[in-house]
């Protein structure tokens, strides 16, 4: 039901993007990254925070880790990752195929600007058989999502350019 959740969205929002099921599992970044042929950076992972007594999700690079102290000035408050059952309950997504589309309960989104680094980025789509290749802008409209920067560095964005 989650995929055909997220297939109705974009059928209705954007049916240009193609879901894109694959008989090997995404339910981790290195697999979704191999299942797609892209780097892990180009994942585009979910992640559902409690923040207080609201619930957001934060879209981030898979390669990136939440930094505690950026997402709490950027968020308003300590962020607490739910467990998978609160998880599919409040997204209709099972942990592994999480994304901001074709939610079960409506969610504040946020995109962290280090999804920023790729021209296409590859979110999950309902299943941890589902994905599909996005612009990091069109995602960010598409979910009604705000910018934030709540990740830690990474170890490309910390080499200083030439």
């Amino acid at each position: 039901m989650s995929l055909e959740s997220v297939r109705n969205f974009f059928a209705e929002h954007a049916p240009d993007i193609a879901v894109i099921v694959t008989e090997q599992s995404s339910a981790t970044v290195p697999l979704a990254a191999a299942a797609h042929g892209v780097e892990p950076g180009q994942i585009a992972k979910t992640l559902s925070l409690r923040i207080g007594e609201e619930v957001v999700l934060v879209v981030a690079r898979g390669d990136a880790r939440l930094d505690n102290r950026k997402a709490k000035a950027a968020l308003g408050g300590k962020p607490r990752m739910l467990g998978p059952e609160e998880v599919e309950a409040l997204t209709g997504h099972p942990v592994g195929g999480v994304c901001p589309f074709g939610l079960a309960t409506p969610l504040k989104v946020y995109c962290d600007v280090s999804l920023k680094a790729f021209d296409i980025v590859v979110p999950a789509a309902g299943s941890t058989h589902s994905a599909l290749r996005i612009a990091p802008d069109r995602m960010a409209e598409l979910t009604r999502a705000a910018w934030v920067d709540v990740c830690q560095e990474t170890a490309q964005e910390a080499v200083p350019a030439d």
